[in-house]
């Protein structure tokens, strides 16, 4: 993918007609797609054989990059970054991507679910509990029942052993998996996608997070107006005020804040596509 100029956020446009436009969302590269347009990309990948991994995100996740530069080149060299949040989407338009829409995580899964049943995709479903498997791999399956779950696996809390990670690695490559869905908290999910990333067979790694809970029927979704409102985040911190109250107390005024200073060309945020020199795969796109 051609650098684009890091310092404006309408640097989305690319020339090549067969790449994915994204823009510079507080040094973080946000791809302009929508539910149907994201879906269509990952299916697209997944024929071509590619090995991506997938980042879901929300304003949280933006700010949270700006104080770990790790994070912040793992979303960079990610296949999609879809904007999980309005505000991001907002920003999309912005800057000319009217077409963009929110991709949430939960409505991602069920929609790459449903279009995958047609073409014999096999998913994997990596994280949360047992229990919540349980839940969930009976509760896609009664919704999708020609879809092809390879298996599941919870992994376990602590900071996986390299023995453990080559034990996961070649379970869920036997697995024979297309897409391995990663259920765990942000940043871990991220983290453990792109070190994870050249061991796995699997063309896709997505990570949806809560959608595992969401699914499984374990947590309570907002509802859609407030999803769409821009304020899911006031109806989250009203179901758990004491988990989250810090932090949306340092994240909503942050990033207003910052998205701010960044119209106004008060402050530069570069896109930096190659931190750590990792060998996970650079923003690429494909044509759908």
């Amino acid at each position: 993918m051609r650098k684009q100029p890091a310092d404006r956020i309408q640097t989305s446009v690319l020339k090549q007609k067969d790449s994915l436009e994204w823009t510079n969302v507080l040094g973080v590269r946000i791809s302009a797609v929508n539910l149907k347009s994201a879906t269509g990309f990952i299916q697209k990948g997944i024929e071509e054989g590619r090995r991506e991994y997938v980042c879901v995100r929300d304003a949280h996740g933006v700010v949270r990059c700006q104080d770990d530069p790790e994070l912040r080149s793992i979303h960079n060299r990610a296949f999609l970054v879809t904007p999980d949040g309005m505000p991001l989407v907002w920003a999309l338009k912005h800057a000319g991507h009217l077409e963009s829409d929110r991709v949430y995580g939960p409505d991602l899964m069920l929609s790459v679910f449903e279009a995958g049943t047609s073409k014999g995709i096999r998913h994997f479903l990596y994280g949360a509990t047992p229990e919540t498997l349980q839940h969930l791999q009976a509760r896609l399956l009664a919704k999708f029942p020609e879809a092809e779950i390879a298996g599941s696996y919870a992994p376990p809390f602590h900071k996986l052993s390299p023995q453990e990670e080559v034990d996961i690695a070649d379970l869920l490559n036997r697995s024979g998996a297309d897409i391995i869905w990663v259920g765990l908290s942000s940043p871990k999910q991220e983290l453990w996608m792109a070190r994870m990333r050249d061991r796995l067979d699997a063309s896709m790694l997505i990570g949806v997070g809560a959608a595992f809970d969401f699914h499984a029927g374990l947590k309570r979704q907002a509802p859609r107006f407030i999803q769409r409102s821009g304020f899911e985040w006031a109806f989250r911190l009203l179901c758990e005020p004491r988990r989250l109250w810090r932090r949306y107390a340092l994240v909503v005024p942050t990033f207003i804040s910052l998205t701010a200073f960044q119209r106004l060309g008060l402050r530069k945020f570069p896109i930096e596509d190659e931190v750590f020199g990792s060998s996970a795969p650079k923003a690429t796109a494909v044509k759908v």
